[in-house]
C-alpha cells in the first residue's frame, strides 16, 4: 500500500511538472509572437530601431521561436547591414529548416547580393514545404532573380507559374508584358498589359509600357490616349519626362531597386 501511495505521489508531481512547464512554453511562446508581431507592424512603418527591440525582446521570452529570426533578417536587409540578415536567416534555417517564409526571404537576399543560383535553391526549398500558403511568391522571387542575369526564358517559366497559381499577379503580369516587348513579341506584351490594367491600380510604368506597345503596333489613337492618362496622372514622373524627351525605349524594369521583396 505504502508502495503504491508513493508512486502515485510521483506520478502527481511528475505530471504537475510537465503541465507546469508546458504552460511556461505556451506563455513564453505568446510573448515572443506579441513582440514578433509589434516588431513586424513597426518594420511596415519604416521604424526599424523599434521593431528591433521588439524582436529583441521576442527572443528574450523564446530563444527558439522562428518567425523573429526572419523579420531579424528583413529588417537587416532595409538596413543594408548583410552579414547579420543572413545570419538571421541561416539561424531561423537551423532551428526549422523547412520553413517556407525564411527560405522564400533568403532567397530574396541572396539575389540581391549576386549569389543568383543559391538565391533559386532556397525559393526551390520553400515549395517543397506542402503547408506553405503563398507559394505564388517563390515563383515571383525566381522570376525576379531569372530577369537580373538576363535570363528571360527563365523568368517567363517562373512568372507563368505563379499566374497559374494567382492569375491576377501584378508584377508577374508586368514582367511577362516587358519580356514580350523586349523579344519584339508586341501582340503577346499587350495582352498581359490588358490583364495587368485589369488586376492592379494603374501606374505609371504600365502606362508608358502601354505608350510603348502601342506605338510599335502602329495603334496611334491608342498610343495617344496612353500618353494623355501619363501625363495627366504623373506628370512628374521618369516616364513622363521620358515621353516628353521621345526616349522611347526608356525603363527601370531592370533595376534591382525595383525589384522589392515579395514577402
Amino acid at each position: 500500500m505504502k508502495k503504491t501511495l508513493v508512486l502515485l505521489l510521483g506520478i502527481i508531481v511528475a505530471s504537475w511538472q510537465i503541465v507546469t512547464f508546458a504552460a511556461e512554453q505556451s506563455n513564453a511562446q505568446s510573448r515572443a509572437q506579441a513582440h514578433t508581431e509589434l516588431g513586424a507592424a513597426y518594420f511596415s512603418r519604416g521604424q526599424f530601431g523599434v521593431a528591433l527591440e521588439e524582436l529583441k525582446a521576442a527572443v528574450k521570452a523564446d530563444a527558439g521561436y522562428v518567425p523573429a529570426y526572419n523579420m531579424f533578417g528583413l529588417i537587416y536587409m532595409e538596413l543594408r547591414e548583410f552579414p547579420q540578415a543572413e545570419e538571421s536567416f541561416q539561424h531561423g534555417l537551423r532551428l526549422d529548416e523547412s520553413n517556407p517564409e525564411i527560405h522564400n526571404n533568403y532567397g530574396l537576399f541572396l539575389c540581391q547580393n549576386g549569389r543568383v543560383d543559391d538565391g533559386i535553391k532556397h525559393f526551390f526549398a520553400s515549395l517543397k514545404n506542402p503547408l506553405y500558403t503563398t507559394p505564388e511568391k517563390s515563383f515571383l522571387n525566381a522570376g525576379l532573380c531569372s530577369v537580373k542575369i538576363n535570363d528571360y526564358q527563365g523568368a517567363t517559366d517562373f512568372f507563368i507559374k505563379a499566374l497559374k497559381l494567382r492569375p491576377q499577379q501584378p508584377q508577374a503580369l508586368y514582367y511577362l508584358s516587358e519580356i514580350a516587348y523586349k523579344r519584339n513579341n508586341f501582340p503577346e506584351a499587350k495582352k498581359y498589359l490588358a490583364k495587368l490594367l485589369q488586376a492592379a491600380p494603374v501606374g505609371s510604368e504600365a502606362l508608358w509600357l502601354g505608350v510603348r506597345i502601342e506605338r510599335k503596333l502602329g495603334n496611334r489613337d491608342v498610343e495617344a490616349d496612353y500618353a494623355l492618362q501619363l501625363h495627366k496622372k504623373f506628370p512628374n514622373s521618369l516616364e513622363a519626362q521620358a515621353l516628353r524627351s521621345g526616349d522611347y525605349e526608356f525603363s527601370e524594369w531592370l533595376k534591382p531597386e525595383e525589384q522589392k521583396v515579395v514577402k
